[in-house]
């Protein structure tokens, strides 16, 4: 043997040709692609078992949320219809006449009616008072000083909010505690500057 033949591949004849690979089992080799197409088809039914989870839950979702536009254009009638009836006030409410008690009463059924509808159709209407300051849901228009509610919680509601199935449709505009308001040191505490 010669230097140049003897660095050569074993594979490969003194020419530079390939020989031929030996021949596999094709029983083995059948079981190799066998093993390949149920790991394909196993892959393949996971993807469709995602696919039909995710398309039913994106139809749940836009039939939940498909009167989200509408119901946000009809809480402008629903907020005019409670400053409305805010505005008439107890004693007015009193002294009205007959008609007038007539008129405010089914301005107050139209919106108990308004409201109701909404709820139908998976939209509620919520009022924080009292409740811990979420961003998520409650929008702050304002601090103020509240002896009875503690700090970073809704003081005061000046617009209800609505949500949509368990999405907010408009947040609430509330006014945020800071607690109750500091109080004046009083002249009976004794003072640090006393003279010695």
């Amino acid at each position: 043997m010669t230097d140049e033949t003897a660095h050569q591949p074993e594979n490969v004849a003194a020419e530079g040709a390939p020989t031929q690979p030996q021949a596999t089992d094709p029983v083995a080799e059948a079981r190799r692609e066998a093993a390949e197409y149920k790991d394909k088809l196993l892959r393949t039914l996971a993807e469709m078992e995602n696919l039909r989870r995710r398309t039913e839950r994106e139809v749940a979702d836009a039939r939940a949320y498909s009167i989200r536009k509408f119901a946000g254009d009809v809480l402008a009638v629903a907020d005019n219809m409670h400053r409305a009836l805010s505005a008439i006030e107890p004693s007015m409410r009193d002294q009205a006449d007959a008609k007038m008690k007539a008129l405010i009463e089914g301005v107050e059924l139209t919106e108990r009616e308004l409201l109701n509808t909404l709820e139908k159709n998976g939209v509620r209407k919520f009022s924080p008072e009292g409740e811990k300051f979420d961003p998520n849901v409650h929008q702050a228009m304002f601090e103020m000083p509240a002896a009875d509610v503690p700090a970073g919680h809704v003081a005061q509601v000046m617009q209800a909010g609505y949500m949509i199935g368990d999405r907010v449709l408009r947040p609430a505009l509330v006014g945020v505690s800071k607690g109750a308001p500091k109080q004046a040191p009083s002249d009976s505490a004794p003072s640090d500057n006393t003279a010695n």
